[in-house]
């Protein structure tokens, strides 16, 4: 499976930057479904409300998908990278 890697930069309610990949099936080149992926990603941090659109999230490259992310993509239709300030 090939998927398309969704650099996320994202600004925390207390002001730090959350940094975040949102990595889908390669197939789904509509936007508006990737920020959808991030926002539900952001409430489950409770950073619900927090802005997501192009200015903070941006196709990055196409990749094979890896063995740990693909059980989660099979389910929930994405994965998400934590990077920085995540937690």
């Amino acid at each position: 499976m090939q998927v398309a890697v969704w650099d996320t930069y994202v600004t925390k309610k207390d002001g730090t930057i959350m940094h975040f990949d949102i990595i889908a099936p390669s197939e789904i080149k509509d936007a508006a479904v990737i920020y959808n992926y991030g926002k539900e990603y952001l409430k489950i941090k409770n950073q619900q409300g927090q802005p997501l659109t192009s200015k903070e999230c941006s196709f990055c490259h196409i990749e094979t998908v890896k063995p740990q992310w693909e059980a989660e993509i099979r389910v929930k239709g994405y994965f998400i990278y934590e990077m920085e300030n995540c937690a």
